[in-house]
């Protein structure tokens, strides 16, 4: 029997490990010893705590600087590509710099309600849609739900600024059922998805007739006091919307004003959230999301129903739900009498969370981006990670091939091992060399102003370095989800002494704390944190 029970014992450093990949952006040593001291519920009241932005808003230190809170047309500002890719790395470096689950679910939120980077129109627009899943990310969804829906950037990315009684587009309207609320289920007939019909989708998009996107940014949203769309009555269907027998035949009053149109709207968002399997559609996607990719009809019954029924005890409120799930005997595999084989260590890594457990893990030191805001936000982010490696590792930061997200999240039946294939492998496992380096080694050998110190990483965070044993202990236990048994480490420890005996390496190691000279350790240990990051122990969660 799969077990929501609260999972009370003190952590540990294996489940604390666990906890922080699952729920954080952030994998330094520090947290993960401080969470290892907590029980889970603690940890989860820890890491739920909201934060301020280490940085309020991005700047473009080319040109413009900090254009996002410019009375100016958002429009009308240049390269608005790269000021995208700006906006992602403000977002970036916020999540990695704060110890809190806000940061993964708000990327949970932009899963769900995906609105592509280079598809919403202005940049700045990109960063108002970022704000509003960071607004929500801990809190209503079905709030979120409502908002989402009259977000510039939305309205832009599925059309519904087009979306005219006269000329109805029905994009956004479908979108919303297939994809961001209730999805399909098993089509039962031409038009029947079970969860909705091709009727459904028509009234629907009838009901989002008129909202259009607000250029200027003018129209500020009371409860969020982020910008908003605009209400147009005069392009909006006031007749009444009745829906199918999917929805009880259910009718929505038709109104003529803009808070009339509001109305529609929440009448609408309220109907599709009082049916238990929206409920459903969301606590399978935080279970593929946090747990697993796939399960079996225990864990629907014991695990997906219950905190379905939570979510709706809870109009919807998300971190409730996620705080039952992350701190279950079951998501710490501890429901059953084998507590190895099923949860931890069962998730590919996205190349989003390698990239953030190698930055934070190893204490790289990145560019401020308030005093060298041109190699933090052009030279590092945009340059190297937003336009080659996020990329060319199958992972466009916050720019999917389509509306429904990343295939890892969704695609059967392989999920979050597309993460893996000939195509993005060898920017994947270049990506640790680059940051040795300094250098872009996946392109072009560009300097990208940001390096991995292996040496200091060392000295600060392993206790006895001079032992070649112990030394692979120390970071293998740091690095992995599971400890490694002695054959790993003894190959570590060879790629390490490059042939040579053991008290090579403690000699070498001696050398340079007399010395101060690291010529020689440096080389054996860029090699043998390379090979442990690449290898396939880290590769999972």
């Amino acid at each position: 029997m799969a077990s929501l029970n609260t999972y009370a014992p003190v952590l540990g450093l294996r489940k604390a490990k666990h906890l922080l990949r699952r729920a954080t952006f952030n994998f330094s040593k520090i947290n993960i010893n401080a969470v290892a001291s907590m029980t889970a519920s603690e940890a989860l009241d820890f890491l739920s705590v909201d934060t301020d932005y280490k940085i309020s808003e991005p700047q473009d230190p080319k040109a413009d600087g900090f254009w996002t809170s410019s009375s100016e047309n958002p429009s009308s500002f240049s390269s608005q590509g790269r000021k995208r890719n700006y906006i992602g790395a403000w977002w970036w470096y916020n999540g990695i710099k704060e110890i809190t689950i806000k940061h993964k679910l708000s990327f949970f939120l932009f899963t769900s309600f995906t609105a592509s980077k280079n598809g919403s129109g202005a940049a700045t627009f990109h960063f108002d849609y970022l704000r509003l899943l960071d607004f929500y990310a801990m809190g209503n969804i079905k709030t979120f739900a409502k908002k989402v829906t009259l977000d510039n950037a939305m309205l832009d990315y599925l059309d519904n600024t087009n979306n005219n009684a006269n000329n109805p587009n029905e994009n956004y309207a479908r979108e919303f059922l297939e994809l961001f609320t209730i999805l399909k289920g098993p089509q039962i007939g031409a038009g029947n998805y079970t969860n909705y019909t091709e009727i459904d989708v028509q009234q629907a998009a009838r009901v989002l007739t008129g909202f259009k996107k607000k250029i200027d940014r003018s129209i500020i949203d009371p409860d969020t006091n982020l910008p908003k769309g605009v209400n147009k009555q005069n392009r909006h269907d006031s007749g009444d919307k009745t829906f199918s027998s999917a929805f009880g035949n259910q009718t929505i009053i038709g109104r003529s004003t803009q808070n009339g149109m509001d109305q529609e709207l929440d009448d609408f968002v309220d109907m599709i959230f009082s049916q238990e399997e929206t409920a459903k559609a969301y606590c399978r996607k935080l279970y593929r999301y946090f747990v697993k990719s796939e399960w079996d009809s225990t864990v629907e019954n014991d695990i997906i129903t219950p905190l379905a029924q939570q979510l709706i005890s809870n109009n919807f409120e998300i971190l409730p739900v996620v705080t039952t799930l992350l701190t279950s005997e079951h998501f710490y595999d501890e429901d059953d009498s084998d507590n190895t084989n099923q949860i931890v260590g069962s998730i590919v890594k996205s190349p989003l969370q390698l990239t953030n457990e190698v930055i934070t893990l190893f204490n790289v030191d990145l560019p401020d981006p308030n005093t060298s805001a041109l190699d933090y936000y052009h030279n590092f982010f945009n340059r190297f990670m937003s336009n080659i490696f996020l990329p060319r590792s199958g992972m466009s930061f916050f720019d999917p091939d389509s509306v429904a997200g990343y295939p890892a999240h969704y695609q059967e039946p392989d999920f979050d091992r597309l993460w893996f294939s000939s195509n993005t492998i060898i920017s994947r496992y270049k990506f640790v060399e680059s940051l040795i380096r300094g250098k872009n080694t996946i392109s072009s050998n560009a300097n990208i102003k940001v390096v991995l110190d292996t040496v200091l990483f060392v000295e600060n965070n392993i206790e006895d370095p001079n032992n070649i044993t112990s030394l692979v202990t120390e970071i293998s236990k740091l690095m992995y989800p599971e400890d490694i048994d002695t054959d790993r480490i003894n190959y570590f420890a060879s790629i390490t002494l490059d042939g040579f005996p053991d008290f090579y390496w403690t000699s070498a190691w001696t050398e340079y704390i007399n010395s101060g000279d690291d010529n020689v350790v440096r080389v054996r240990l860029n090699a043998l944190i390379t090979s442990m990051v690449n290898a396939p122990e880290f590769q999972l969660m």
